[in-house]
């Protein structure tokens, strides 16, 4: 987790680029700025306030982590922060030579030494990127002789970042620990800011791979076991809803004793067994046999494994547990299947 409440801005540098594919070209500031305590408090709050998650990355490369063009600029910056100025504008050339798409915007880019952030509970320093690109409308009201005016003026929602990232100094033999946001780019643009620029692909931690082996679970759950079995929608719902309370009742990921509880039949666990093979094939990337289980990312999951069976356009059943209480039948009067459910009583 990030914690911003120590934190401290000790230089801040800003340049605007443009779209290179327009010949936009980029704007240097010859100065890091000077802001006083106020504006510097509602910078780091504008930096700071979109990390909300605990997913983070590495900036990597595929031969040497030195080539990666990021890492090597916050690299000099970590090692004598009076390098930020040059390394900025170093930045501010990179990103530019990324912004090859025409849907690209141009913006502000500032570059940004931080002190004293907390990652985890560990007090470190902290390179952070953040790109604004849009505008929004103010209103501004304003005492005038007997009565009020008003005026209308552009500027930048300190609740919007738009792009940004924090690369913290630590773990640089793996590329350093990285946060990211992009909360505007959507199709083919979005990758100049996170593959393109930034080079970075997720951190192997406990975060990681608790959402490995949920996404392993839910996709053999939905896409192999009724291939593989005669299983019906609330027999998948069961299933799902047992790998779930698995992670929620545990604080340690073990892959047998997780086998053992939730898949129980020793067919079907050899089925799961060669199925995430086939899933560490196909996504490129390997499912840890244990590791401690992430609460957050526990969370995360939650909202897209919901176990619910959809019927027709008229009903949705939501299945939260007792698979035993939920029955499938088949009526030959009027050809078509139902579902009964017992329970004690409707709230």
């Amino acid at each position: 987790m990030i914690n911003p409440d120590f934190a401290k801005l000790e230089a801040t540098v800003v340049h605007k680029t443009g779209n290179k594919l327009n010949e936009e070209g980029i704007r240097f500031s010859k100065l890091p700025l000077q802001p006083d305590k106020e504006i510097n408090d509602l910078l780091l709050k504008y930096f700071f306030s979109p990390f909300k998650q605990n997913e983070y990355y590495n900036l990597y490369h595929d031969t040497d982590i030195k080539l990666n063009e990021i890492f090597s600029y916050v690299s000099a910056v970590f090692a004598d922060p009076q390098e930020l100025y040059e390394q900025s504008v170093n930045i501010a050339k990179h990103l530019y030579e990324q912004s090859v798409h025409p849907k690209i915007k141009s913006g502000e880019i500032y570059i940004a030494y931080i002190k004293d952030c907390l990652l985890d509970g560990v007090s470190m320093d902290a390179v952070g990127i953040f790109k604004s690109e849009t505008r929004d409308t103010y209103l501004k009201v304003f005492p005038s002789g007997d009565g009020f005016e008003i005026d209308c003026d552009a500027g930048i929602n300190i609740n919007k970042l738009d792009k940004g990232c924090l690369i913290f100094n630590t773990e640089p033999e793996k590329g350093y620990v990285v946060a990211v946001i992009d909360n505007l780019s959507k199709g083919s643009e979005a990758q100049y800011w996170i593959d393109n620029f930034l080079h970075i692909r997720s951190r192997e931690d406990e975060y990681y791979h608790t959402q490995n082996v949920l996404s392993l679970c839910k996709s053999f759950v939905v896409k192999s076991l009724p291939q593989e079995y005669e299983v019906s929608k609330a027999d998948q719902a069961d299933m799902l809803n047992n790998s779930l309370q698995f992670f929620k009742e545990n604080e340690n990921f073990s892959f047998d004793d997780f086998a053992e509880n939730v898949m129980k039949e020793p067919q079907i666990i050899e089925t799961f067994k060669h199925y995430k093979k086939n899933f560490e094939d196909e996504n490129d990337l390997k499912i840890a046999d244990g590791f401690d289980i992430s609460e957050a990312a526990v969370k995360k999951q939650a909202r897209g494994m919901k176990s619910i069976i959809k019927l027709d356009k008229n009903f949705h059943i939501y299945i939260h547990g007792q698979r035993e209480m939920i029955e499938k039948g088949f009526d030959e009067i009027s050809g078509m299947h139902f579902y009964k459910l017992f329970y004690k009583e409707e709230n």
